[in-house]
């Protein structure tokens, strides 16, 4: 007698159906398939413990939320945008977000100026290390700006704030992610002779 074996949910709308029915399993499977690329998202935007904080209050809210998919785009899109505006609401109402005014409203600097290979030997945790350092704002505005793929004037609509200052912190985060890149580069090479 051959037995069969209950079927694993391993695809997305599978997942999605058995959530909305209140299966526990399939909550725990869509955190495992989710969670390191969440956190990575919490982390950008908050230091920890606060990223810790806001990575299981966005899972919360997806679940909450999940009746609102209605399957168009993607799954992990609609969660990344979850778990930004969730972010983001955190640093608001801890009134944790710089934006500072100022008169720069030249266009935005270049992509940092950094060689490739450096940039390649330098550690993701190292990266994330960066990024924490950087005011938050700069790190807000970097996050949505350059990860996230959102416009200055969506910058601004979501944080309040001009475009003017979305492209000042923008350009200002990039030119000390680069300084710090640059420094780090020559730090290596001098230790290595």
């Amino acid at each position: 007698m051959i037995r069969l074996r209950k079927r694993s949910i391993t695809d997305e709308a599978s997942l999605i159906a058995a959530i909305r029915k209140g299966s526990e399993k399939a909550m725990s499977a869509l955190y495992e398939r989710y969670a390191a690329k969440m956190m990575g998202v919490c982390r950008r935007y908050l230091p920890m413990p606060e990223a810790e904080d806001a990575f299981i209050e966005g899972f919360q809210r997806v679940f909450q939320h999940i009746e609102q998919y209605k399957g168009e785009g993607s799954f992990e899109g609609w969660m990344r945008r979850i778990f930004v505006n969730h972010c983001l609401q955190y640093l608001r109402s801890k009134s944790r977000l710089l934006s500072v005014e100022t008169e720069e409203t030249e266009a935005v600097a270049d992509e940092l100026h950094v060689a490739g290979d450096v940039l390649a030997q330098l550690q993701e945790e190292y990266l994330m290390e960066l990024l924490e350092r950087l005011p938050k704002g700069y790190r807000t505005v970097f996050n949505l700006y350059a990860i996230e793929g959102f416009t200055h004037a969506e910058i601004a609509g979501m944080l309040n704030i001009s475009e003017g200052t979305s492209k000042s912190q923008l350009a200002k985060a990039r030119k000390m992610l680069q300084t710090w890149i640059t420094e780090e580069a020559q730090c290596s090479r001098t230790n290595i002779l």
